[in-house]
This record gives structure tokens, sequence and C-alpha cells, in this order.
């Protein structure tokens, strides 16, 4: 396993093109926007260079209505479904456990692809493209999809779009590259308008009660972290009773807006006493060790894990790793 450059990964894409084979793109569990459209973009390319492409995600989370809006939606095979293939590629996931039962796929391919720009990656495939300096994945199939010297066609550019403006929180902390590069999708035909409300501003009217349940229960406590502040929200199951997965990913946006806290994080019950937790801080903190210390991982700025116990004991836990 080594290091992989652009370039190299679209060799080998273009390799496997040439021959008439066939290729696997992975995606993380509870997939995001980033994870989707990456695999969503690299697979409409290689699928018009006569590739035969297949497209998964672990379950059992169902995919966001916004992200099975977006072009390519077609080349998502239900992960039973998934045959596997001599060349797999992940796209976004840190390590081999977030591609969750279709790891094994991975772990079976003849030659096995690492894309991502997670800093907690340590590299677990044939071909490792990882950049932590690159603000999403997206950025990186970009770039290889240059290398290939793929069209940047709207549909392409409106899967990619929708990983970049999500992972810099529609541009607030994106580096100075990916308005270079959003400018560049737009030109290449991205409604950004529609795709930031459908990504940002889009919930069900029963979304509004569970943050107005949640965000009373806010709690703030000014001398974590150094005296630099944490705030933290419970999602309980209760909380989510029919409400989708993804609605409650939203609520971290919103608690970590608290000025007198450094460190934000949300506690979200997904089954009886297991919790994903996610973490976000504004400058100073880098949460990659504290996520790494529970098992996760992630960004300096933006990471998470999971957790089992009762709320009152994995708070606990992050407030002592803090």
């Amino acid at each position: 396993m080594g290091d992989a450059s652009s370039a190299a990964v679209a060799g080998t894409l273009r390799r496997t093109a040439e021959s008439g084979g066939a290729a696997t793109i992975l995606c993380h569990v509870r997939p995001d926007a980033d994870t989707i459209g990456s695999g969503l973009a690299l697979g409409l390319a290689l699928d018009r260079l006569g590739v035969d492409v297949e497209i998964a995600f672990p379950g059992p989370e169902t995919l966001p209505a916004a992200l099975g809006a977006l072009p390519g939606a077609k080349l998502l095979v239900d992960a039973p479904s998934v045959r596997g293939s001599d060349l797999v590629i992940s796209v976004d996931a840190a390590s081999v456990e977030r591609l969750g039962v279709l790891g094994s796929h991975f772990d079976a391919a003849a030659t096995s692809v690492v894309i991502d720009h997670h800093a907690s990656n340590k590299g677990f495939g044939d071909l490792n493209f990882i950049d932590p300096q690159a603000d999403c994945t997206a950025v990186l199939v970009l770039r290889i999809l240059d290398d290939l010297g793929v069209d940047l066609d709207s549909d392409i550019a409106t899967c990619l779009y929708a990983g970049l403006t999500t992972d810099t929180g529609s541009f607030r902390w994106a580096r100075p590259d990916s308005y270079r590069i959003a400018a560049r999708l737009i030109d290449a035909g991205v409604d950004s308008r529609t795709w930031s409300r459908r990504l940002f501003d889009t919930h069900p009217f029963a979304w509004l009660g569970m943050v107005a349940g949640v965000l009373a229960s806010a709690q703030l406590d000014a001398a974590a972290c150094d005296g630099e502040g944490l705030v933290y929200a419970v999602v309980d199951r209760a909380a989510l009773s029919g409400m989708s997965w993804e609605e409650s990913e939203s609520v971290i946006d919103i608690v970590r807006t608290a000025a007198e806290a450094e460190v934000a994080a949300v506690f979200k019950e997904v089954d009886a006493d297991s919790w994903t937790v996610s973490l976000r801080s504004k400058k100073t903190v880098d949460l990659v060790p504290v996520a790494r210390a529970h098992g996760g991982g992630g960004h300096r700025n933006a990471s998470g894990y999971s957790d089992t116990g009762s709320a009152d004991e994995v708070i606990a836990r992050l407030r002592e790793s803090l």
C-alpha cells in the first residue's frame, strides 16, 4: 500500500476503460453529499468512458432525498446487489470500517483505490490518493477527472458541487482554491441556487419541532477546553421518532454558533444506548485526536465517532477527553 497521485489513479482508471473493464465505487455509511457526489461524478465519467460501473453505500440508512436527485443516481445499486469488480474505489471513507458490509468487496479487489481528504486516513488501499489539505473529496475527484481528460459537463459538475458546498459549510470555512473551483463548476452549468436550497434549506415541518426541543436542552460548559468552552446537545430516539437520520445531521451547524464555545458536540441516539457523536471546533482545538481516542476520526475542525451507553455516560466520556 502506498501514496498515489491523481495522475496515477487516472492511469489506472484509463487502463480499465481501455480494457473494457468494470469498476465498483463505494461510499461510506450514513452517506453525505461529499461521498455520494464524489462517487456519482466519478461514476458518470467512467460510464462515459465505457467502464461498467456500480456505485453503492452500506445501510441500513437510506439515501437522503436531495442526494437521490443528483445526476447519475441511476448508477447506484443496493448494497446486497453489489457484485464487486477487479477495480474497487473508496470515496471519502477514512477507513475500511466506514464502508461497512461493503468492505469485503474492497478487500477482495485485484486493485483497490482510496480517494479521501480526511487527516485520520492512514491509507488502506493499493493506491491511496489522500490530501488532508483539500476541503473535500470532490475536489480530489476533479483532479483525477482533469488528468483523465474528461469533459466537465453540468451533470458531473453538479455532483462535485454538492460535495464541495456541503463540506465547506456553504463556503463558510472554504480555502481560497475552493472558490475558484466553485466558479468553474457553476460555469459548467451548476444551478447553485437550486442545489443550495435542496442541500441546506429544505426540511420537513416536523424538523422544526425536533430542533426546538433539542436546542432548548442544550448545555454550555464555559470552563471546558481550557476555558474556551463546550456547547452540546442530545438528540435522543424520541426526538428522532419519525425523522430520517439525515435531519439530525443539521443540528450541529446550529449548536456550533454559540459564541461562548470553541467546541460543539451533538449526541445522536441511533439505537438504544447507541450513539453517533458529531464534533465541531472554530479555530484552536484539533478534534482529530479527540475523535481518534474514541475510535473515530475526521478533520481538525470537524470530526466524529460512535459510542455506547446512557446519554450521561457518553457525554461524560467526551468531557473527560477534552
